[in-house]
């Protein structure tokens, strides 16, 4: 599938809609305020965005890490590629519809962070595996129930991971011994391979009061690792996986999943998984994150559309445009009639409507209807959701290319 063929029309929203190809649009090399683009508008920044993932590449590489960037964040190939050309290993998924994706534009290593029980999608992987020798394929398992299923839908091998979880948590086995019963249950199956362990320290309760529970957890990973392995159930793989990481508490993963405390039987892949990295944010990951030289590389161009009472500004992008789960937006800066640029000091987001966002205004602030409001975002997964083609924009306000999302 060929992204630069496609004809940018009524679908996309706040780009012009005159037809062009998104390859037309790139080498016209628009500004992004000489009246071509409507509001709403997310925008990338451009040097942000390559500053993020070279930071991060570089990053795992200094921990020793190989690395599968989460793509659910942005569902954007074109991002994809350019993690892999930085060297990451593959790229993770939550779904099999992301698989699918993936596959289309040629992902050649994918970890899915799920197990997977449905008996069409497993097909259809087992095809892609026969089709495609160079493809790796790997899943978690977490029930006997799930390698029940799964077995039944296969008639090749398929590898998988057993999942750990914690009491309270997303999901993941609980106990050692419902680890070991996984294990079993697909040592007796016909056609699963189990090549490691993994899980996701993200939803552990207590996580974000206190990272000893994640240490806890991390120490547990490794530890059932080694069991099993002593315990020769890692007999079938080439090399064992041990994956963990989220986009919070990657520095923890990065101290447990060491090589000293990984020396196993096999090589082992030591695999982090982190995503929300890509363009971090204003808000929620800017205060959570161990690498704070991420810089956030998202933004949000409203225009105020009312001024209906003092102190209140309507702006013209709601829920169905921006981010709101984890944190209202952040006003950055007001860009007026004649392009004069100011900060949005002492402007604020007080709620949001489908269409419409309320922000709270100075009364001796000039903002006045048709000026621009840039705002900051929370959650980029959850922006990214929201927009099909969004413009990458230089430091000289020049769009220099248009990134494809497909959720």
């Amino acid at each position: 599938m060929d992204l630069n063929d496609e004809r940018v029309d009524w679908r996309f929203k706040s780009l012009p809609a005159d037809g062009r190809t998104v390859a037309e649009l790139r080498e016209a090399r628009l500004g992004l305020f000489d009246g071509e683009f409507g509001t709403p508008l997310l925008t990338l920044d451009s040097e942000a965005l390559a500053h993020n993932l070279e930071l991060m590449a570089r990053w795992a590489r200094e921990h020793g890490l190989a690395h599968a960037p989460h793509g659910k964040t942005p569902l954007a190939p074109q991002l994809y590629d350019r993690q892999l050309a930085l060297g990451a290993w593959g790229i993770t998924a939550a779904t099999p519809t992301h698989v699918r994706m993936y596959r289309a534009f040629g992902v050649e290593r994918i970890f899915l962070a799920n197990e997977l029980v449905e008996a069409a999608a497993l097909r259809w992987i087992a095809a892609e595996l026969d089709a495609d020798p160079s493809f790796r394929f790997v899943c978690y398992v977490d029930s006997a129930r799930g390698v029940e299923l799964m077995d039944a839908a296969l008639d090749r091998p398929l590898d998988v991971v057993v999942e750990l979880g914690a009491h309270g948590s997303r999901t993941g086995v609980r106990t050692e011994a419902e680890a070991d019963a996984v294990a079993d249950a697909v040592a007796a199956s016909r056609h699963l391979r189990l090549v490691g362990v993994a899980g996701y320290e993200g939803t552990l309760p207590g996580a974000d009061a206190a990272r000893t529970h994640v240490r806890r957890w991390l120490d547990g990973l490794v530890a059932t690792a080694h069991r099993f392995d002593a315990a020769g159930r890692f007999a079938q793989a080439d090399e064992i996986v041990v994956s963990a990481g989220g986009s919070e508490h990657f520095d923890l993963v990065a101290a447990a999943l060491t090589e000293e405390a990984l020396r196993l039987s096999r090589p082992v892949l030591r695999l982090l998984r982190a995503g929300a990295y890509v363009t971090h944010d204003d808000l929620h990951y800017a205060a959570i994150t161990p690498l704070r030289e991420l810089r956030p590389a998202l933004r949000l161009w409203t225009q105020v559309l009312s001024r209906p009472e003092p102190g209140l500004a309507l702006v013209n992008a709601g829920k169905r445009d921006v981010p709101y789960d984890l944190g209202l937006p952040l006003p950055l800066e007001v860009r007026d009639a004649e392009g004069k640029v100011r900060a949005a000091e002492g402007i604020s987001f007080t709620k949001l409507s489908d269409q419409h966002g309320f922000l709270s205004v100075p009364e001796t602030d000039p903002l006045q209807v048709g000026d621009w409001v840039c705002l900051g975002l929370s959650h980029p997964c959850t922006a990214f959701e929201k927009w099909q083609l969004i413009p990458e924009v230089d430091a000289t306000g020049t769009v220099v290319d248009y990134i494809r999302t497909f959720f």
